[in-house]
């Protein structure tokens, strides 16, 4: 699949710097005779050799993205367990955990300071391997279907191509994430069920079975699709944005770290819009993992309107963090890593000139 990536990001449409660098027009002299193409063509490629380790579309490419989904999106969720566990909690058990702080009251005099990071290490691996699918295959995708579609068609319906790169990379991430999703929960939720990952899967698997790891798969794909949806085309459009009426200069003249900025600040805003939309999903997803034996649909109709949105608020001081940190981590490991960054699309000349806008 990688191969035909390649020779279809070449001509990338989304203004991919190996592109611009090639359509470059980069004239030196010696004297008054100007260089010869191929001169130019290799001054071009020794620029590009310099300024990125490798090509925007290559298997190396995609692999460090995979990478910087896994450092972005296994670190934060870990980072922060604690306030998943009480926001877990709440959905579960609203009578006993009637708020954020209420439910951190009531873990630590039970549990203690130890009992706030259980579920840890699922959480850890599980958002590490969903985090490898997710960005890695986003750019897969993104590179895909903005070849089949066009250059000018990929610009005109930029916003549709994110939201089908987004969810075809999540339904991937969610069938890597389904298993230590569902024993995180139990280990959260359930008290006296287990306090490890060691403990919880074995146990798991001696009471239902594989489907114990993956009948939360469904559930996971109506939370997850979504969010992963609004995360990558809120976050792609506030870019283009920010750097159109906010930033005071195009973002060739801003500094790595003020264009960090900017993915922290978009990251933030996508976040906020991700928590809420997702989160009737989620609350299914807690309690379904939790339960024996229940349906999504019986969980659906057991909680009510009103029961699905329980614990939001901490849900979007989660990931509004979470999204912006996310953003933040995968940008500066592509910094890192001197990976291809294209700036925001541009209208391609050719479709200025059919709706008339040069001269």
């Amino acid at each position: 699949m990688y191969s035909s990536v390649v020779q279809l990001a070449r001509t990338n449409p989304f203004n991919a710097p190996h592109f611009q660098l090639g359509q470059d027009s980069v004239i030196s002299r010696k004297g008054n005779i100007p260089q010869t193409k191929p001169t130019r063509q290799l001054a071009a490629a020794a620029v590009q050799e310099e300024e990125y380790s490798c090509a925007y579309g290559s298997g190396k490419f995609f692999a460090l993205c995979g990478f910087g989904g896994i450092i972005s999106c296994g670190t934060t969720h870990t980072a922060v367990v604690p306030l998943d566990l009480v926001k877990c909690r709440i959905q579960v058990d609203p009578q006993k955990y009637k708020s954020i702080f209420n439910g951190f009251s009531i873990t630590l005099k039970e549990d203690g300071v130890r009992g706030l990071a259980k579920g840890w290490a699922p959480t850890f691996i599980g958002y590490s391997m969903q985090g490898l699918c997710k960005f890695g295959f986003y750019e897969v995708f993104k590179i895909l279907y903005a070849n089949m579609l066009g250059e000018e068609n990929s610009y005109m319906w930029r916003t549709s191509l994110y939201l089908a790169a987004s969810a075809s990379a999540e339904f991937f991430a969610d069938i890597a994430l389904a298993p230590m999703e569902a024993a995180k929960v139990r280990i959260q939720t359930q008290p006296g069920y287990a306090n490890t990952l060691r403990q919880a899967a074995p146990k798991m698997y001696a009471e239902e079975g594989i489907w114990a790891f993956y009948k939360g798969v469904a559930p996971l794909w109506m939370r997850q699709i979504p969010y992963t949806m609004m995360k990558f085309a809120c976050f792609e459009r506030t870019v283009e944005a920010l750097y159109k009426y906010v930033v005071p200069k195009p973002r060739s003249e801003c500094s790595k770290s003020e264009q960090l900025v900017v993915t922290f600040v978009a990251g933030y805003i996508a976040g906020v819009f991700c928590a809420i939309v997702s989160h009737p999903a989620d609350s299914v997803v807690s309690v379904l993992n939790k339960e024996k034996g229940s349906t999504a649909l019986e969980v659906l109709k057991r909680l009510g309107p009103k029961g699905v949105w329980k614990g939001l608020t901490a849900r979007i001081i989660m990931i509004g963090t979470l999204t912006a940190l996310q953003w933040f981590i995968y940008d500066s490991v592509k910094v890192y890593f001197r990976l291809p960054r294209p700036p925001p699309p541009e209208m391609p000349e050719s479709l200025k000139k059919k709706l008339g806008l040069t001269q």
